[in-house]
């Protein structure tokens, strides 16, 4: 699997091993940068970027022409990032995706965004889904350079055109063959973590908390 050859050298490098325990961590901010290709974009298809939302970061970390998403909080009602992993064994143990707010708009028509970023195990692949208007994966990340640490979660990678987003562009009549697998642009995630409490530690607090009640009660 091309993914996992490719972040798993990335790792290994890192200095992290697979195997080892360690408490896990959550992402609970940060921002996802995005520098699309426009001018192959509006080379090989009819879309033309025409607005974005209130919220979305102009310009973001990948430069003056690219845009930035705040993540979404894991304690936010809708779209909450619920991604985590063992910075010892990152493989084995990731789970959940990383939500955002904001949306593009292409032609002052189709509007795209709140993008979730998870793992796709039929691609074996990180993908970049459409939550606005629930057309799917959009893009696959074709990750070059990652850091699964303690403190922050860092990820670049270019974004690949899906099947899905390239049969959406023919259905629609915006593009005139298929763009599966078209690199049209980069993107770069700087995720903020926190410590998850272990199942222990939770029922440890609430015993605790139980505990305290009764006292204050009596």
């Amino acid at each position: 699997m091309k993914f996992s050859f490719a972040l798993g050298a990335i790792v290994a490098a890192s200095g992290l091993s697979v195997g080892a325990s360690a408490d896990l961590v959550g992402v609970v901010g940060g921002q996802t940068n995005v520098l699309l290709d426009f001018e192959l974009i509006s080379s090989v298809t009819d879309l033309e970027l025409t607005g974005v939302s209130d919220g979305v970061i102009i310009p973001g970390n990948l430069g003056s022409d690219s845009v930035a998403f705040a993540i979404t909080s894991p304690y936010a009602e809708t779209g909450a990032t619920t991604f985590q992993y063992d910075t010892m064994d990152f493989f084995g143990s990731f789970l959940g995706t990383i939500g955002h707010r904001g949306t593009l708009t292409f032609n002052d028509a189709v509007t795209i965004g709140n993008f979730e970023i998870g793992f796709d195990p039929s691609l074996g692949a990180f993908t970049v889904s459409d939550t606005y208007s629930s057309l799917g994966a959009l893009f696959e990340v074709g990750i070059t350079d990652a850091s699964p640490l303690a403190e922050t979660f860092d990820v670049m990678g270019d974004l690949l055109m899906t099947e899905n987003f390239a049969m959406i562009l023919l259905d629609l009549g915006l593009a005139s063959s298929d763009l599966t697998g078209a690199d049209v642009g980069d993107a770069w995630v700087q995720g903020l973590n926190q410590a998850v409490p272990t199942p222990g530690a939770l029922a440890l607090g609430c015993v605790a908390m139980l505990g305290s009640r009764r006292r204050r009660r009596s």
